[in-house]
């Protein structure tokens, strides 16, 4: 029998040691530090509402809400007509942008308020692996679990109070990755916040699926000071890069998480909850001026920032780089003439913890969706179950409460059933005609042939992506995932908390009271 001598097995002693120490491999090869490129590598500047919709923003055309730091970044760099989130939900909108991943893949993270898992590649801490200051300010990934999903502090990076504290922490030839996150235009809103800045109601724009009344007028230009108030800061930010000499070299990204938090909105796959305002700017290498058609989807967030900063991108992304739709040279060809979408449980509203399960494609022309479970309330059911209150998937606010008071009542439109009716199975909407998908069409014969196509199209992309419903369409799986907050346990009284919004109305250059009910 051979003897290993004692410095051979010392050595052999070693080796298995190191190799026990080492982190595991999670297929992904980390990236190695580049003192070369990290000294040309550009800054990332990400910065993104909570709540804020399409096409709210001046450069979009709206007349009211006032957006100087959107259109800014639109007109010295690109504006996008058909941005999409990914899903229409704080933490599933967030962690694709973060994962390069639609919802359905990160397993729990298609859920709010559950747990992101580590496993999967993040863009945030691959910049950081590659040398780049990474950090966040305000909200990240969430509302969520993030330590137990394995993560030491939020995915989207470090905790810094703000931009300049930031800065002050990073090396000097150090390229940096900040977000920031804004609770605005979140709800709740202080009421009469618009009104009493000057914004003038009658020149609002209200979705033809809510109602045109007073009150709710006020409600959106509430939103709209909000709106603006995410837009000053981001200027704030920008300021601050043009003083240090570093904007010349920075890509920047403007835009929100998920649609306004008004009824069929927020937490729905129609537009005025997926399609999202989108600018980007980058001195150099994005021509400015430029109004971009093409779709994107969220998940191309990640794959972008990477070639921009010359890191591979990982396998596990699902999207694709932005990058070649700011050049004239030939590259890999990306189909953008859809997007696809999608919605697990949102808040827990359902008795059962229920989610309510949703996919769909949007092109150019026509939006279909496909509701798994449509014997189950879409925006909640009607009495409270753990948190929110009555159909608690829609935030609570003036406009959603004089929704539910109209139940039962004639209106010029079904705004109730709109809101908060059960929808079937299959729903269709041809876009040229019906802008805010209001009328279903999909009894309607002459639109066969586009039906069955995209009805395919939806199930090849969900087998393509592994998504649970391709094969179980009725699995429970993100029904019984973590949930963690309990809160508004109780059914409100809706009539108390219409007689409570206490409205403002301009009338001959002074302030009156109003009565949402006159």
């Amino acid at each position: 029998m051979k003897t290993i001598r004692p410095t051979a097995a010392l050595n052999l002693f070693l080796l298995i040691f190191l190799l026990a120490m080492s982190p595991p491999s999670n297929s992904e090869k980390k990236p190695e530090k580049d003192s070369t490129k990290l000294r040309t590598a550009p800054n990332i500047l990400f910065m993104i509402a909570d709540d804020w919709s399409y096409p709210h923003a001046g450069v979009y055309g709206d007349p009211v809400v006032r957006t100087p730091t959107f259109d800014r970044l639109a007109n010295e760099g690109a504006v996008f007509e058909n941005a999409y989130c990914a899903a229409p939900s704080c933490s599933p909108s967030r962690a694709s942008i973060l994962l390069g991943r639609y919802p359905h893949q990160n397993e729990a993270a298609g859920n709010l308020w559950s747990i992101i898992p580590d496993k999967f590649p993040n863009w945030v801490s691959l910049l950081k692996q590659s040398g780049y200051h990474t950090g966040k300010s305000r909200k990240g990934w969430g509302p969520g679990d993030y330590k137990s999903g394995g993560y030491e502090h939020n995915p989207a990076g470090k905790e810094y109070l703000d931009f300049e504290t930031f800065l002050d922490d990073k090396s000097d030839d150090q390229p940096f990755a900040y977000w920031f996150g804004s609770q605005d235009p979140h709800r709740t809103y202080e009421t009469n916040t618009g009104v009493k800045t000057g914004m003038d109601a009658e020149s609002v724009v209200v979705p033809e699926f809510l109602p045109d009344t007073p009150c709710v007028r006020n409600d959106i230009m509430d939103y709209f000071f909000e709106a603006e108030r995410f837009d000053r800061e981001s200027g704030n930010i920008i300021d601050v890069l043009e003083r240090k000499g570093l904007l010349d070299n920075t890509l920047i990204v403007m835009t929100s998480d998920n649609g306004m938090p008004f009824p069929r909105a927020k937490a729905n796959l129609y537009d005025y909850g997926t399609r999202m305002p989108l600018a980007m700017y980058w001195k150099g290498h994005i021509e400015g001026g430029q109004r971009i058609t093409e779709f994107m989807n969220f998940i191309d967030f990640g794959p972008t920032f990477l070639e921009a900063a010359g890191v591979e991108i990982p396998k596990a992304f699902s999207g694709h780089s932005l990058m070649a739709l700011f050049s004239e040279e030939p590259g890999v060809k990306i189909d953008r003439t859809k997007v696809f979408l999608e919605r697990e449980r949102h808040a827990n509203v359902r008795k059962g913890d229920l989610s309510y399960p949703v996919r769909a494609i949007r092109t150019k022309d026509y939006l279909y969706i496909k509701n798994f479970e449509p014997d189950r309330w879409p925006a909640g059911d009607p009495h409270v179950h753990q948190s929110v209150g009555q159909y608690g998937d829609i935030d609570n606010s003036i406009s959603k409460f004089l929704i539910m008071e109209q139940e039962g009542k004639p209106t010029d439109k079904y705004y109730f059933e709109l809101a908060f009716g059960k929808r079937p199975e299959e729903e269709f909407y041809v876009l040229a005609s019906d802008p805010y998908n209001l009328r279903n069409e999909i009894e309607n014969k002459n639109y066969r042939k586009e039906i069955a196509s995209l009805r395919k199209e939806l199930q090849e992309w969900m087998s393509a992506t592994d998504d649970l419903r391709a094969k179980a369409p009725h699995t429970v799986y993100w029904d019984t995932v973590l949930y963690t907050p309990d809160y508004q346990f109780n059914d409100y009284d809706l009539n108390q908390k219409i007689k409570e919004y206490d409205m403002l109305v301009r009338k001959e250059g002074l302030f009156k009271a109003a009565n949402c009910l006159e």
